[in-house]
């Protein structure tokens, strides 16, 4: 059966509109910046707030459709993990994955049979009779997702559920977390503002923002075809929208770029940053992208810095380039310095709009 959630939701002056498919074995990302929306509607696919208008469905049964039908949270197959794991400090490791159990009826020696299992499952036996506050984060982690997954939900919502963790323990959790999802033949639908988590754990991607959905797609088309400068962002590249005649490619904001391939029409143009390269000078030879530039910013970047820059009027207004620190030191680099971009034309990627 597939969860077919068409979420309609107005708290406040923010309205939530939003259409979801989550098929079977399928993990959807919901990926979006602060306030866009998301966890509005995992509450309301939850249960926890009802829909102002639309439909949520799993096959033919409605969960919530008002005014006529509400469904509430304890009677929908669902098991949800939350950012801060929401276990219970009074009880043990055993006796937390259990809870659901008990609430869904089973009785004390069969819950706990079924809990002990599901500790096993995720390597946290030996915790069984730890009380939570004992826990490391990623081990708080594995048991919220044991007592999630120990009722046999039909969907798994995931409300950021690495975004409690240290980055050292990160790393791990999520590779644990995206071989449990593998093995999970529900649905899930992951809540994250992370894009590694999201890139990582989804089959889908569903982009939100200001309570709307501006793109979806597989995660390598999401990052290879960003349409909005807020994806761009998460994937790390120079998103332009423009109208292409041959191989120049005049921007909304001003300025040229010119292409290795002609194009036709109004279309998104999208380069990394690491084709970007800067001189004190205009370089030598005859680049096709050759703009005048200011630099406005500088930041550290893992191993490389990004430097962005203004490029008007005959380039784009924000440019990201990333550079080495040698270099860096070696162009003496501070913001308001001019200096010269090249953008190596073979680099770039056009899309129609």
């Amino acid at each position: 059966m597939t969860l077919y959630a068409d979420v309609r939701v107005t708290r406040d002056s923010f309205e939530l509109s939003l259409d979801l498919v989550v098929e079977p074995g399928e993990v959807v990302a919901l990926l979006g910046p602060n306030g866009a929306g998301k966890t509005t509607a995992l509450r309301a696919i939850a249960g926890l707030l009802p829909l102002g208008g639309g439909r949520i469905a799993l096959g033919s049964d409605v969960w919530d459709e008002p005014p006529r039908t509400f469904r509430p949270p304890d009677r929908r197959p669902i098991g949800v993990v939350f950012q801060d794991y929401l276990l219970f400090d009074h009880l043990s490791c055993l006796e937390n994955v259990a809870f659901g159990l008990r609430a869904r009826g089973l009785d004390k020696h069969t819950a706990r049979s079924e809990a002990s299992r599901w500790l096993e499952i995720v390597g946290l036996s030996s915790y069984a009779r730890t009380r939570p506050r004992s826990l490391s984060g990623g081990q708080a982690q594995r048991v919220a997702l044991a007592r999630a997954l120990a009722t046999d939900p039909e969907l798994l919502l995931l409300d950021e559920p690495l975004a409690a963790l240290d980055a050292g323990t990160t790393l791990h959790v999520r590779a644990e977390l995206g071989q449990h999802l593998s093995r999970y033949e529900g649905r899930t639908l992951l809540i994250t503002h992370d894009p590694l988590d999201a890139m990582v754990l989804a089959d889908r991607l569903v982009i939100v923002e200001n309570g709307r959905m501006v793109q979806a797609g597989r995660p390598t088309e999401i990052a290879r075809r960003p349409r909005t400068d807020y994806v761009a962002q998460l994937v790390g590249l120079n998103l332009y929208r423009g109208t292409a005649s041959g191989t120049t490619v005049d921007l909304v904001e001003g300025g040229t770029i010119t292409l290795a391939e002609p194009a036709t029409g109004p279309v998104h143009v999208a380069f990394p940053p690491t084709a970007v390269s800067l001189y004190p000078s205009p370089p030598s030879g005859s680049p096709r992208n050759t703009w005048p530039a200011v630099v406005t910013g500088i930041e550290q970047h893992a191993h490389t810095v990004r430097v962005r820059l203004n490029a008007t009027p005959t380039g784009p207004a924000t440019l990201l380039a990333d550079i080495t620190p040698a270099a860096v030191a070696d162009l003496h680099l501070s913001p308001g310095q001019p200096l010269h971009a090249t953008l190596k034309a073979t680099e770039i990627h056009t899309y129609p709009v």
